[in-house]
Order: C-alpha cells, then sequence, then structure tokens
C-alpha cells in the first residue's frame, strides 16, 4: 500500500476547511452569508450495516427479496454518492457501529453491527464495506466523517480500557496504512449520552475511557498516531442534542462536534453555537453540527439556515429515510428533495470538484 496516491486532503485553516488545499464553497455567498470554509454534510451511518444476530435478519429484510444483502446496502450507496455530489454536500458521517436502524429501540439493542471484535481486532468484511466507501469519496472529491463507536454497541467489545484502546488503535491504523488524506474521525457518537429505560439501566457507554470527562484521551492519542511531516489526524467527539461540548474536548479536538436534535427552534443553534465560541479554551476550530432531525426547508428560518448564518457546518438527518435499515439511498422522499434542492441553492449549483 505504500504506493496509493489519494486524490481528495482535507484540512483545516483557522476556522475553515480546505479540499485539496481550496477552501471549500470558495467565494460563494448566499442570502449574505458566506459558505466558504464551511462542510455540509449527512448522516450515512448504515452504510456498512450488517448485523451478526442472525435472529433480527427478517427485519432488515429488502420488500423485493424478502431477504437482508449488506453487500446491496453498500452497493447502492456507493452509487448514489455521486448525486449527493452534485448537489453540493462534501461530506458524510459513516460509523464503524452504526447507529439505530428503526424497528428495534436504541435502548433494546439486540442487533450487533459493529466493524469491531470482542478483542478489538477488527472485521475483515465490514472493513472492506468501509474501505469501498472511503475510496469513493476519495474519488468524488468528498470528506468521511467516520465514527469509531455507538452507545450500546461497543457493549460488544471487553470492557477494559485496554481493550479499547487496542480498538482505537487498530482502526487509527487501517487508516494510516492506507494512507487516506479525506477521513475525519469522531471517536464516538453522543460521547455523553446517559439515557435510562424503564429498567432503570443506564445507556451511558460502559467504557471509562469513551465517557465524556475522559474521552480526550482518546482524541489525542488519535492525533498523536498521525505520521512525522505527513497529514494530521483531524479528530473529535460528538454530543448529544444541543449540547455545549466540555472543556477537555474543546482544548484538544480539531473540530468541535454537536447534535441540533431537541433544538426545535432554530435560535437554539445559534445559542449553542455562541457558547462555544465564548468558551475560554476555545482556539477558533471550525463547528459541525452532523446529525440534526428538523427540517422545514421551505421555511425562511430552520436549523440548516441557522447554522450557516452563525459560521457552523450542518448535517441532515432522516431517521426515515437513510436511518432506517434497509435504508433507501436514492432521493426518493419529500423531504430528501427539500434538503437536497436547498442544499443546491445554497452551494449555488457551481462545479465543486477539486
Amino acid at each position: 500500500m505504500n504506493d496509493l496516491k489519494r486524490k481528495t486532503l482535507a484540512t483545516i485553516e483557522g476556522n475553515k476547511f480546505k479540499i485539496n488545499g481550496e477552501y471549500t464553497y470558495k467565494g460563494i455567498n448566499w442570502k449574505g452569508n458566506s459558505i466558504e470554509g464551511l462542510l455540509l454534510n449527512s448522516r450515512m451511518v448504515q452504510a456498512a450495516f450488517d448485523d451478526r444476530n442472525p435472529e433480527n435478519d427478517k427485519l432488515w429484510a429488502y420488500q423485493d427479496t424478502g431477504i437482508w444483502d449488506a453487500e446491496r446496502n453498500t452497493n447502492e450507496f456507493i452509487q448514489a454518492m455521486p448525486v449527493y455530489r452534485s448537489k453540493g454536500l462534501l461530506a458524510l458521517g459513516i460509523n464503524l457501529q452504526g447507529g439505530a436502524p428503526g424497528k428495534l429501540s436504541h435502548r433494546n439493542q439486540t442487533w450487533r453491527n459493529s466493524a469491531f471484535l470482542e478483542d478489538g481486532s477488527l472485521d475483515e468484511k465490514y472493513m472492506q464495506r468501509i474501505e469501498r466507501i472511503i475510496d469513493a469519496a476519495d474519488e468524488l472529491g468528498m470528506v468521511i466523517l467516520l465514527g469509531y463507536f455507538y452507545f450500546g454497541q461497543e457493549r460488544c467489545i471487553k470492557n477494559d480500557d485496554i481493550t479499547i484502546i487496542k480498538a482505537v488503535r487498530n482502526a487509527t491504523q487501517w487508516i494510516l496504512d492506507r494512507k487516506y488524506t479525506n477521513v475525519m474521525i469522531e471517536i464516538s457518537n453522543e460521547c455523553n449520552v446517559g439515557q435510562k429505560n424503564s429498567q432503570g439501566e443506564s445507556y451511558r457507554y460502559i467504557h471509562h475511557l469513551l465517557q465524556p470527562e475522559n474521552i480526550h484521551q482518546l482524541i489525542s492519542m488519535v492525533q498523536n498516531m498521525s505520521p512525522m511531516g505527513g497529514p494530521k489526524l483531524l479528530v473529535s467527539t460528538s454530543y448529544t442534542g444541543c449540547t455545549v461540548p466540555g472543556n477537555n474536548v474543546v482544548q484538544c479536538a480539531d473540530y468541535i462536534l454537536f447534535h441540533g436534535n431537541g433544538a426545535e427552534e432554530p435560535k437554539i443553534i445559534a445559542n449553542v453555537v455562541n457558547s462555544i465560541k465564548r468558551k475560554n479554551c476555545y482556539q477558533g476550530q471550525p463547528i459541525v453540527i452532523n446529525e440534526d432531525d428538523h427540517y422545514d426547508f421551505e421555511k425562511d428560518s430552520n436549523n440548516f439556515i441557522t447554522a450557516i448564518e452563525n459560521g457552523a457546518s450542518w448535517g441532515y438527518f432522516d431517521i426515515q429515510g437513510y436511518q432506517k435499515v434497509p435504508s433507501n439511498w436514492e432521493i426518493d422522499t419529500e423531504r430528501k428533495k427539500a434538503f437536497f434542492d436547498l442544499l443546491n441553492e445554497i452551494t449555488g449549483s457551481v462545479d465543486l470538484f477539486f
């Protein structure tokens, strides 16, 4: 793999993203708001989904065949990626442990969708699907926001610090070995999650190092794995809806993540963004929302527009369209069309290939 030459390099300069040395959406303004340097994205975490629990196979079956097919799922996602790109989308959020796939509550996680095995090693077939997705993104000039852990699914990994460190090192080394330069890492999805079900069981991350007060240690560890003289790995972690990230993360993360879930009014998005910027430890990093289940794309004010007005990147989260398994990766619903139409309008329908 030493002779691999990648086409897409994602970097950060100040509070702006660059691809191949050029600011994203360079020079583009929409209704008086500059979108230069933003990283508009969509949550597509089921793109490599597969469930190791055979009892759930019928839950994920395609209607036309009556069976679940992980390879078909990934193939159809890759086929849709050029269309997303043509509409102005620059980043895709995928995850080595997916997300809640519908039909089963995230509080009742009987599915086992994980690229990690119990000992922290990587599942070869799962990673082959991830590799095809990242390769396709690299060809298209797109960035992959690659999450490592999803709460509940991380419980399939042995619960000790040594094993979780091994898992993080294995995933990061896998990226480095393939010389990917279009991958930005999200250590865990919603590191501060702490919901309880009716039996009082907490869905807080059980691994000590994945909890919010300790997650910065893994961020720093991954950053320090960057090769000397090579491209720097860009690393962060996300928080639950409208949560201002902790100081320990803001101090060390390369970009700041939060989710827009719970922001029933757009002004809440502005409040969170500005609360981050007011932190004494904030160093001017880009602020990225990589999950928001609020739409209203036909209105003059919505969470997407408010994020842009406040200089933050925004991420579309379609829980029924792209999150539920099996996913239809086409732009086939009114909601998807409304998002991509607005995205296309904002980005100016220009040639965005770098």
